[in-house]
């Protein structure tokens, strides 16, 4: 091989190289870009799936998963170990009020009476963080992060809405909102299990 052929070659394996360097592509819902990847507490975690939650026909928040691997089943979700993060852009206006009433709800729906109770104290905290931050405006950025040892922190716009919520049972009610038996929206289920 001549001096010219073994340049060419060296330059065709470098490009080739670089097509296949891992990229960090997106979801885009609704207008909302989400990224695959993510990280939480110094953890990678990929996001599961992303999708609208729709009320009648009115298009209320895009909303991603993000868990350590990926999983179609809820239980796979609900019993993996490590962080997780919901993350929901709000796509119009809604009042503290409405929202905490829909995520109360979501949880009711989906809990046992025995563990509604043991977690009662606990939605009372995440009911007046939400509360107390007022409307959340079209754009609006909220984050249900469950931190490993330390439990739920809820933010909106990356500022802490009140303390973290102790225990893992918590963050598993707050995901039952989407992924339980009874979920808020059944199409959104699908699109956060990576069903669609």
């Amino acid at each position: 091989m001549n001096r010219f052929q073994s340049t060419l070659a060296g330059l065709v394996l470098a490009l080739t190289s670089l097509w296949t360097l891992p990229t960090h592509a997106a979801r885009e819902v609704a207008g909302v870009r989400f990224d695959d990847q993510t990280s939480l507490a110094s953890q990678a975690l990929v996001l599961n799936g992303a999708g609208v939650r729709v009320k009648m026909i009115i298009k209320v928040y895009a909303v991603g998963l993000y868990v350590p691997h990926k999983e179609t089943a809820p239980a796979g979700i609900l019993n993996q170990a490590g962080p997780k993060s919901i993350r929901i852009v709000m796509l119009r206006n809604v009042s503290a009020e409405k929202l905490t009433d829909a995520l109360m709800e979501g949880i009711v729906d989906n809990v046992s009476p025995a563990d509604l109770r043991s977690l009662q104290p606990r939605l009372e905290e995440l009911e007046t963080a939400m509360r107390n931050a007022g409307e959340a405006v079209k754009g609006a950025q909220i984050q249900l992060d469950y931190l490993p040892g330390i439990g739920t922190r809820v933010t909106m716009g990356g500022k802490p809405l009140g303390k973290d919520i102790a225990g893992e049972d918590f963050y598993r009610a707050l995901l039952k909102i989407w992924l339980g038996e009874h979920p808020s929206d059944r199409s959104l289920k699908g699109d956060l299990l990576g069903q669609s």
